[in-house]
């Protein structure tokens, strides 16, 4: 049976739960709600299975912070025998306009101190992510306070439509592959 492992990237704690840098978290929750499919506490973080037509999906939300990510995802990687190529990692991108969704299979961490350390242990940039837009509305020096804020009220009310957007994209990447992905949803 073919298996894949999608990341959900964020930060751990009723503090940070409905903040930009959670996206990964949120998407991965939305999509574990729609397959009716409960998160559990695991080693380096929450998981959950689900099947897609057949292929086996953990959907992994590290709960080693953000910074930290790559010692989940190595993990589980490991733990699961899953081939780099079905891995898919979710996360935010300032450098996108809200809710745009840019999925690519190799690239700079772009700043993302997340995917950054996901590089340093994976010793490769060439994996797969999935990068959710979430603005750069803020002035000079305020990115952190940015991406650690709370949606505004219009980002909150168009979430629920760029969910859907995000659950069809995941479960397209998995049954259509990285290419056709990236085809149909890139820039949606």
């Amino acid at each position: 049976m073919k298996k894949f492992l999608v990341v959900g990237l964020g930060n751990i704690g009723p503090e940070y739960e409905n903040t930009r840098h959670n996206i990964g978290f949120k998407i991965l929750d939305s999509l574990a709600q729609k397959e009716d499919v409960i998160f559990e506490s695991n080693k380096l973080g929450a998981t959950a299975f689900i099947k897609i037509k057949g292929k086996s999906v953990l959907l992994l939300k590290p709960s080693t912070y953000m910074n930290r990510s790559g010692k989940a995802v190595k993990y589980w990687l490991e733990k699961e025998k899953i081939p780099l190529e079905n891995v898919l990692i979710v996360t935010d991108d300032i450098n996108l306009t809200f809710g745009t969704i840019r999925i690519k299979a190799k690239g700079s961490d772009g700043g993302h101190n997340g995917l950054k350390d996901i590089q340093n242990l994976l010793q490769t940039t060439t994996y797969n992510r999935f990068r959710f837009g979430v603005g750069s509305d803020f002035s000079k020096g305020r990115q952190v306070d940015y991406v650690l804020g709370e949606w505004n009220e219009d980002e909150a009310s168009k979430l629920p439509e760029r969910m859907i957007k995000s659950r069809e994209a995941i479960r397209s990447f998995v049954l259509s592959g990285l290419q056709n992905t990236m085809n149909q949803f890139n820039g949606t």
